[in-house]
């Protein structure tokens, strides 16, 4: 086994462990296997839940370059994670700590995120507990499913 195929197959299962002891008690991601030769290498399992509408609370894989998967707006998903990417930065980054947010609350809605993305693991969680959160949320909209988007 080529040495880059070990690594890839040990970083998938070292990933794939770390999101099953870290899954929150409101839900799982979805299992992504491995891409085969021709697939793409840019995909997601994105879970939303507690949104207050059950047309948002859903589960979804979402596949980049090309476009596909279970999301039902994958085209549009994907060209916002891709504006959302930039060389060197985490478009999934968490909020900072010490940030300074509005005490605004935007529900109760939550959302995971893991897979592949741009050649690096994700693993994240949104929700809309104050400012900050909310807008990084809708950073996402399309991706999560919020409604009208």
């Amino acid at each position: 086994m080529p040495l880059l195929h070990r690594i890839a197959v040990t970083a998938a299962v070292t990933a794939a462990a770390s999101v099953a002891t870290l899954a929150p008690a409101w839900g799982t991601p979805l299992p992504l296997p491995l891409p085969i030769d021709g697939e793409s290498a840019d995909r997601l399992a994105i879970t939303v839940s507690e949104t207050g509408d059950p047309a948002d609370a859903a589960r979804y894989v979402l596949s980049c370059h090309p476009a596909g998967g279970t999301h039902p707006r994958a085209r549009a998903a994907c060209g916002q994670l891709d504006s959302q990417t930039e060389w060197g930065r985490d478009p999934f980054a968490p909020v900072p700590p010490g940030a300074m947010c509005t005490g605004m609350y935007g529900g109760p809605a939550t959302a995971w995120v893991s897979g592949r993305w741009a050649g690096r693991p994700v693993n994240a969680r949104f929700d809309r507990t104050n400012g900050c959160e909310i807008a990084r949320w809708n950073r996402f909209s399309v991706v999560l499913r919020t409604s009208g988007s």
